[in-house]
């Protein structure tokens, strides 16, 4: 099934490759901003970005920070990290250099994008002081724009990143288009300036039809037919079913995927296994990700006795080894988009178990592709967990399920051409 579906994705991007031409025949240039770039828990933006130049499509990436991990990039992220424009490591001499060519050379540029950032601050000190630090950003993003022949910017995300690229839009003059993914915006609407961002932008991506709910929400009826669903998906050639290893013990191994914060509800699987443990399940937990949770997830697990591992960050290839291990694959979530995550497991036939919350019910359907919880519910996420140990063929139905609801819905070849399609038909091509 995984070599039949390889070869059909390879078809679509060729075609993909063929229409993503400028009428010269030239490949269509676009640029991305990102908040960090290559980032280790963002690695679907590294993965979107080849995927549209495969597609056809040149891509230039501009990254408000450096990556956080020069030491362990693969040759791949070192290649990207080369060729990344980095904005903050110009550094406030060359900042102030800018602004001062900007304010000689083209004034309007500089009073457009301090009067967008002052009226951003609302006139409160602290909002003001971060406004005026995005405009000096900015204005570097732009000017770099400028030199390199751009005209549209594309960012990932809604927090600060987008503003720094909402203020150069206008202080610019050139456009800007957004994929949004919450959730955090959708909760802090004036603190993420959401309903500017949505007024301003050219077009939008919502990577669900939740996502694309939340910003109907809070925007008027004008600004709707400019959002765009187009998902997020994985390489098929990349996550794949794995062939499982015989085990010489009986403990089933859950698999927890993600930043180690309190909206990924880590302590409620760590409760819910618990329970288990205390009826007499055999199992262990093992977490790969890092983050500032993980000393008091530790503390629990000592306390309690639960047979748990704390991998810390991985790459993508030791994530995707550890996920063939799994035998169950778990994600209590409080606050998420849709997880890449749920969909990499998926992907590998392991068996699911999340919460019902924002986009994830688009990606699992309950007792179909895997299993559904409320968040912080510790009695349903180890009921659910328990049923998947006592049941060895609904774990592997549901994983063969979870594994073609992936290939159907979230691959990265043919989600990426769906992407592809709206950026052509939408953004201005960077000349």
């Amino acid at each position: 099934m995984a070599l039949d579906a390889e070869s059909r994705l390879d078809s679509v991007s060729s075609a993909r490759a063929s229409t993503a031409k400028t009428a010269n025949g030239a490949p269509q240039r676009l640029v991305y901003l990102l908040s960090r770039y290559p980032a280790i828990s963002h690695t679907f933006l590294l993965n979107e970005i080849k995927e549209l130049r495969k597609q056809g499509f040149s891509v230039e990436v501009a990254s408000i920070n450096q990556s956080d991990r020069l030491s362990s990039m693969s040759a791949i992220e070192v290649e990207e990290a080369e060729k990344t424009f980095y904005i903050k490591s110009r550094g406030a001499v060359r900042a102030a250099i800018t602004a001062t060519k900007t304010l000689f050379l083209r004034p309007l540029v500089v009073i457009r994008g301090l009067h967008a950032a002052l009226t951003l601050g609302r006139w409160d000190l602290y909002a003001t002081l971060y406004a005026f630090f995005y405009f000096a950003e900015a204005l570097v993003l732009g000017d770099w724009m400028r030199s390199r022949g751009h005209r549209h910017l594309h960012i990932h995300f809604c927090g600060s990143v987008a503003t720094v690229g909402m203020i150069a839009s206008i202080a610019w003059g050139f456009s800007y288009s957004l994929t949004v993914h919450g959730p955090d915006e959708f909760y802090d609407v004036e603190k993420f300036y959401l309903r500017q961002k949505i007024e301003h932008a050219k077009f939008i991506l919502c990577i669900s039809e939740f996502c694309r709910s939340q910003l109907m929400r809070v925007s008027a009826p004008e600004h709707w037919d400019k959002m765009h669903v187009v998902r997020l998906g994985i390489d098929p050639k990349v996550f794949f079913p794995a062939l499982k290893e015989s085990k010489q013990e009986h403990m089933l191994e859950i698999l927890c995927v993600g930043r180690l914060v309190p909206a990924k509800g880590q302590l409620i699987l760590l409760h819910a296994c618990d329970l288990l443990l205390s009826q007499g399940y055999s199992l262990r937990v093992r977490f790969v990700g890092d983050g500032p949770d993980r000393i008091h997830l530790e503390e629990f697990v000592k306390q309690k006795g639960i047979a748990a591992v704390f991998e810390g960050a991985k790459s993508h290839e030791e994530t995707r080894r550890l996920l063939s291990h799994a035998d169950i694959f778990a994600l209590a979530s409080f606050a998420e988009g849709v997880p890449v995550a749920l969909m990499e497991a998926m992907a590998m036939e392991i068996p699911c178990v999340s919460t019902r919350i924002a986009g994830i019910p688009e990606l699992i359907r309950d007792g179909l592709d895997g299993l559904l919880v409320s968040a912080s519910s510790t009695e349903e996420l180890a009921s659910a967990l328990g049923r998947l140990v006592e049941a060895p063929m609904l774990r592997r139905s549901l994983g063969v399920a979870g594994c073609k609801r992936v290939l159907g819905l979230y691959n990265l070849p043919q989600n990426v051409g769906a992407l592809a399609r709206v950026f052509r038909e939408n953004a201005p091509n960077n000349l």
